[in-house]
């Protein structure tokens, strides 16, 4: 995710490269053109029609990529906090049988950080699973060595421990580490964190509607070659044709980055620096979760680097 208020020119640039090249040729060629035969002049109202049709579509499609990012967003606020939830009930459920006869301190000190840890990993998990990348170790770190083929080999990992730590709820009430009624209240944050998951699966396996798309950068790029036709003639006549070259470029500029910022947050998990930022995400959540377990010694806090945040 983009922290800084500033943007390196170079940077900007590099996305509309080849936008602007097709408006600098354009332009040249209208120039040129329009010396050798005026009529090849357009009237300015093709352009400031095909303009506000342009408008309509990147005005659409920024809004609906903007919907996803932020729901995108919104979801991972709600796995923050249903994690932070679930290890509290966790904990404090284990801890209020401590009057019980059968109340094992090291079996519950162990339930309490093996489910704990699961939480923070399961995070990880969907984390990686979403954008597609193949390190596992954070994952496979918090969780017991005996699962670690099981979950290496599956398709959806964040899933398969979703599942076992509901296997695992279940062994702890069978063994009188939890009991009453501690598992329904578990359970629901349980569906909580299967829901938020379900969502942003949605998200990254439905993209916005490819016509939008398709027709906007086709608008777009008809929009870059006809402009220059139709502001050639008025700007000769003021005695300054030479200047389509850079009116067109700026102008296509204005037209091209309002497109492209619509374009790069139509998909939040692709882990890109426009994304949400799911790894500084899941190192809140470990960092919470392992603090509510006692522990002082914490990964270290993700700061943005450069104005961006991972």
């Amino acid at each position: 995710m983009i922290i800084k208020r500033r943007f390196h020119p170079l940077k900007v640039l590099s996305y509309v490269q080849s936008e602007l090249l097709l408006a600098l040729v354009a332009a040249m060629a209208a120039y040129a053109l329009h010396r050798w035969e005026p009529l090849v002049a357009l009237p300015f109202s093709i352009a400031a029609t095909l303009g506000g049709a342009l408008a309509i579509f990147i005005g659409f499609r920024n809004n609906s990529a903007y919907g996803r990012w932020w729901e995108a967003r919104t979801l991972w606020g709600g796995i923050i906090n249903s994690s932070r939830v679930l290890a509290r009930l966790i904990i404090t459920f284990t801890d209020s049988h401590a009057h019980q006869p059968n109340y094992d301190r090291g079996r519950s000190e162990a339930f309490k950080r093996e489910l704990v840890l699961k939480v923070a990993a399961w995070s990880h998990a969907l984390r990686l699973h979403l954008r597609g990348q193949s390190d596992w170790s954070p994952v496979l770190a918090l969780l017991p060595p005996e699962e670690h083929a099981a979950i290496t080999k599956a398709n959806n990992k964040p899933n398969l421990i979703m599942q076992s730590m509901g296997q695992r709820i279940y062994r702890a009430m069978a063994d009188g580490t939890l009991g009453g009624f501690d598992s329904f209240q578990m359970e629901g944050q349980l569906l909580a964190l299967a829901n938020y998951q379900g969502g942003c699966e949605r998200i990254k396996n439905t993209p916005l509607l490819r016509q939008y798309h398709y027709f906007t950068r086709l608008f777009m790029q008809v929009f870059i070659v006809l402009l220059p036709f139709c502001l050639v003639a008025d700007l000769e006549r003021m005695g300054i044709g030479w200047a389509v070259v850079p009116l067109a470029l700026i102008i296509g500029f204005v037209f091209t980055i309002i497109g492209k910022v619509g374009e790069v947050n139509e998909d939040p998990f692709e882990g890109r620096i426009t994304d949400v930022p799911l790894s500084a995400l899941c190192n809140t959540i470990e960092r919470d979760l392992r603090e509510l377990l006692g522990e002082t010694e914490l990964p270290a806090k993700l700061h943005p680097v450069d104005g961006y945040l991972d």
